[in-house]
């Protein structure tokens, strides 16, 4: 079977997507709470995080398209999946767990959940799980017509606007309760069959990102070839609209909560709150995805560059995925001691915008060849990057 290159193409995109977000996250989480420094951060924020933020679902839709329906029996799928998957996973969560905070502490946290010091490592929690139920969907994958499909699809995209409806329903009454990190969070408001005894609503199964693994199963089964006229035509709409939810939602929040005073601190779970329009599986970000990939599975280049770069970098981003915060972490912070913060740095209102592409960049790079000549070693390779 010949490759899919526009995944290929894709996954390199969405991994540096991934280091863009984590680079941005300084400007608006600052120390031990939320904290930004300028009006313009909080613009610089919203625009690069919104541009970026539909990076995690792309790698998802990347998995189903390739994926689902199964191609081989449940045991020989879930062991290879294993194999690629947590092996590497249970390297780096050890290698986070000495390198940053209390490594006796963080160890005891892994029996539980991941290192609360690596934050992007809740993605693999979240990819087995859709692995786990990818072999008893895929009877009904193999079958399933084109209408029945859109209506499935339509009930997981009508799940992304329920964020925005208990916001609404709230009202910003929801109480706010501590997880075991003391960082806060807000209770959600129930709707539809919910209670404090039951978290089971009526959308609770078709919510999160179960929408983006059958988006992957309907592109690739009922979605051709189309011109870049008709990708176009979609695409860009879904993607602006979805932009402009994404930008507008948290730009509202922070100017409504600092009330014409910058610098605004407040609590982590402040920030939690100004990403309500970012969550992954929220309306916006779903728009945006849906614009990304149309645009991507137009790219089908090769030539040179493809097989030599491109191609060995994507076969090694999921290991660039896993290691990359702790190059990130040094870029960042030797931008900011180098360069300074805000409209008093160095670049006057272009500091934060540099800051932020330059941590992603020198990232990418490093972690690139990293992983790329990690990979290349016989057996050792796979167990550490994939």
């Amino acid at each position: 079977m010949d490759r899919e290159k526009w995944i290929d193409w894709m996954r390199v995109a969405a991994c540096l997507m991934v280091m863009v977000v984590h680079s941005t996250e300084p400007f608006y989480l600052g120390g031990e709470g939320s904290r930004i420094l300028t009006e313009g951060d909080a613009y610089w924020s919203s625009f690069f995080d919104s541009f970026v933020r539909a990076c995690v679902p792309l790698f998802v839709v990347a998995s189903s398209y390739l994926q689902f329906p199964l191609h081989y029996s449940t045991g020989e799928f879930l062991r290879r999946r294993a194999l690629r998957v947590l092996v590497p996973f249970l390297c780096w969560s050890i290698v986070y767990a000495l390198a940053w905070g209390e490594p006796v502490e963080n160890f005891r946290s892994l029996l539980l959940n991941f290192n609360y010091a690596a934050g992007h490592l809740w993605f693999v929690y979240m990819l087995v799980g859709i692995y786990l139920l990818m072999p008893m969907l895929s009877p009904w994958a193999e079958r399933v017509g084109k209408r029945e499909l859109q209506f499935y699809l339509l009930l997981c995209f009508a799940t992304t606007l329920i964020p925005f409806v208990r916001a609404l329903a709230a009202d910003g009454a929801a109480p706010v309760i501590y997880g075991p990190t003391g960082i806060p969070n807000r209770a959600l408001y129930p709707l539809w069959g919910e209670a404090s005894w039951n978290t089971y609503g009526l959308f609770y199964y078709l919510s999160g990102f179960i929408g983006y693994l059958l988006l992957g199963l309907y592109l690739r089964r009922f979605v051709g070839n189309l011109s870049w006229g008709k990708t176009l035509a979609v695409a860009l709409p879904a993607w602006l609209v979805g932009f402009a939810i994404c930008f507008s939602g948290f730009i509202v929040m922070v100017m409504n909560d600092a009330a014409g005073q910058f610098p605004i601190e407040g609590p982590t779970g402040l920030a939690a709150a100004w990403e309500t329009t970012w969550i992954n599986d929220t309306a916006g970000v779903f728009l945006m995805t849906i614009g990304w990939i149309l645009v991507f599975r137009k790219i089908n280049a090769g030539g040179w560059f493809y097989r030599n770069v491109l191609l060995p970098i994507s076969k090694a981003s999921y290991g660039m995925y896993l290691c990359h915060m702790i190059a990130l972490a040094f870029f960042s912070g030797w931008l900011r001691e180098s360069l300074g913060t805000g409209v008093d740095g160095q670049l006057g209102i272009w500091t934060t915008p540099v800051q932020i592409l330059l941590t992603a960049l020198l990232t990418f790079a490093t972690v690139a060849l990293f992983c790329v000549a990690v990979q290349r070693i016989p057996k050792l390779g796979k167990w550490v990057v994939g």
